[in-house]
């Protein structure tokens, strides 16, 4: 038997979006916006957005029995779940059990994560920490958001955007989806999926390192400033008045934070584990704006080779991001046996950190 110390390794990811395709076309039809505007802001050309009634659940049992089925592993082979999301099916319980109940299984623990945009980069510190320990063996994580469910207008104005009615769209809720244009156009449904497990080998291979960060003087930064137990009641009709319940996003001061943060997280987790930014075969970063990644990639002077984005086409699924692009980067071909990849994340808290894996 091997004295090497135990790691935690990768063995199989897997990914759900909803069929739904919302291009920014469409969304032009509800709000005072265009194709050109956002682009250039966000990078994003389309999301994907569920039905309703579908929740983060849903999506994330899809994306776990693809990570399931590529590792030839049945639900009940699990023996934890760790579910990152900031967009619960309900308050409470946590979809962390909502997700084991759907998987088949009854007895399996299940962890729940709010760690917003770093939630599933947490999620990996947390399965590694219980692999290492010898707690388990094997652990499913998995990120999964509905932020279609944070859109506050009515069916009516989902069927013009959606071209289920010709429209135009109700001048009141043109008007209210105007003033909130620099969020709605941000944000995708999702799910991604990572069977993790432990490495008693010495091969080399697993998690190098990881470190997780917060700071909660930034916390106003993004945040949601309608609802929650500070409030009594709970939710009020003048929070939705005021769209309260929409998040606030102070972008330039999370591009900036971002732009520095990220790439100090990574270049900390690189020397921690012995390895040089050169040795780094790829990169993959939370997706929350395709000019944050492109300013991480400048600052860390990376070739496009070593980077690798989908915002594109996703829009940005929060706890959903890493896992989604880790598995379309495998399936692209830009991760391989041996392949040193790096992963980093910022979201509301303010949280970030980056985590080091040999593949």
């Amino acid at each position: 038997m091997s004295n090497a110390p135990r790691t935690t390794v990768i063995r199989s990811s897997g990914s759900y979006v909803p069929p739904q395709v919302v291009t920014n076309e469409m969304i032009s039809r509800i709000m005072d916006t265009t194709d050109e505007w956002i682009v250039p802001r966000t990078g994003i050309r389309e999301r994907r957005f569920c039905a309703p009634g579908v929740g983060p659940a849903e999506l994330a049992e899809h994306a776990a029995r693809r990570a399931l089925e590529k590792a030839g592993l049945a639900p009940s082979d699990i023996g934890l779940v760790v579910f990152a999301t900031m967009t619960p099916d309900h308050y409470f319980p946590g979809s962390g059990g909502l997700l084991a109940a759907r998987l088949g299984l009854t007895t399996t623990p299940a962890l729940d994560i709010r760690m917003q945009c770093a939630g599933f980069l947490s999620g990996l510190q947390t399965a590694d920490a219980f692999i290492r320990s010898g707690a388990f063996d094997r652990v499913l994580l998995v990120g999964a958001e509905v932020h279609s469910g944070l859109m506050p207008w009515p069916e009516s104005v989902w069927d013009v955007m959606l071209g289920r009615s010709p429209g135009p769209c109700d001048a009141y809720w043109y008007e209210r989806a105007t003033g909130m244009r620099d969020r709605a156009v941000l944000f995708g449904d999702g799910a991604g999926a990572m069977v993790l497990e432990a490495n008693d080998s010495g091969d080399g291979r697993g998690f190098l390192g990881i470190v997780l960060k917060t700071d909660g003087n930034h916390w106003d930064k993004l945040y949601v400033p309608g609802g929650g137990c500070k409030s009594r009641p709970y939710f009020t009709p003048a929070m939705f008045e005021s769209l309260g319940t929409i998040p606030i996003v102070e972008g330039r001061q999370v591009f900036r934070l971002a732009s520095l943060l990220m790439p100090e997280a990574v270049r900390e987790v690189l020397a921690a584990s012995g390895h040089a930014l050169e040795e780094l075969h790829l990169l993959l970063m939370h997706q929350a704006n395709l000019r944050i990644n492109e300013s991480v990639q400048r600052v860390l002077g990376l070739p496009d080779e070593k980077v690798f984005n989908n915002i594109q086409k996703y829009g940005n699924t929060t706890a959903a991001t890493l896992p989604l692009v880790y598995d379309e980067a495998v399936e692209a071909g830009r991760i391989g046996p041996g392949a040193l990849v790096g992963f980093t994340a910022l979201g509301a808290g303010l949280h970030w950190g980056a985590a080091l894996a040999r593949i």
